[in-house]
Parts: C-alpha cells; structure tokens; sequence
C-alpha cells in the first residue's frame, strides 16, 4: 500500500516536479502548477481531475475515490491511499493530473508520459 512517503517520491520523480508547503501541508508543483497535494494527516492524496470523470470514479470506487467539500466546484478529487493496488496506480494517478497542470512544451517533451495502459 503505497503511503506519503511514496507520493512524495513519485510526484517528485516526475519532470519539472517540485514540493511547496502551501496551507500548511505538502503540494506538488509543475511549472508553478499544483497537480497533487497530501491534505490533512498524509493517508490521502488530492489530484486534478475532469469534473465528469472525477464523477464517476466516485460512482464507481467511492472507497478510494471522494470529494471534499471545499473542493466540490473545482477540479480536484482526493484518492485513500489504502485504496491503492499498489505503485503503478499511484503513478498512474500522479501521472495523470501532471499531464493537466503541465505546459505543452513539457508535454511534448515526454512523450513516455502519455496516457495510462488499459488494465
């Protein structure tokens, strides 16, 4: 079960990644960007999602998936760590909200990082 300490490896292992406390807790940055951040006691994580898919990744795994209140009107969704299968999740999902914060250029400039494999 992945935890703080690997989401914080994983967000940072990815390209132009940085970490600044803000709100007092650890978010992820590219090109000044938020993409992640590890809110209240490290055992969950927030990442940028489309509002529709954030929907129904609630619908369907809402024991890993959920909406804060606070977050309800942006395009955020928080994951329970526990709830991951295992390192590649966390990567897949960590990837994935790199690619909606990263600028084009960065983009294009790693193509590796393209959409997660179907499975």
């Amino acid at each position: 079960m992945p935890d703080a300490d690997d989401v914080r490896r994983v967000a940072l292992s990815l390209p132009d990644s940085t970490e600044k406390v803000a709100w007092s807790m650890p978010t992820f940055r590219v090109a000044g960007k938020m993409f992640a951040t590890l809110p209240e006691d490290e055992t969950s994580m927030a990442v940028r999602c489309p509002k529709v898919e954030r929907d129904e990744l609630v619908l369907a795994e809402p024991g890993k998936f959920w909406i804060a209140d606070h977050e309800a009107g942006f395009a955020w969704v928080r994951v329970r760590l526990s709830a991951l299968e295992d390192e590649a999740e966390l990567r897949d999902v960590l990837a994935d909200s790199w690619r909606q914060a990263a600028p084009t250029k960065l983009l294009d400039a790693h193509p590796e990082l393209g959409l997660p494999a179907d499975g």
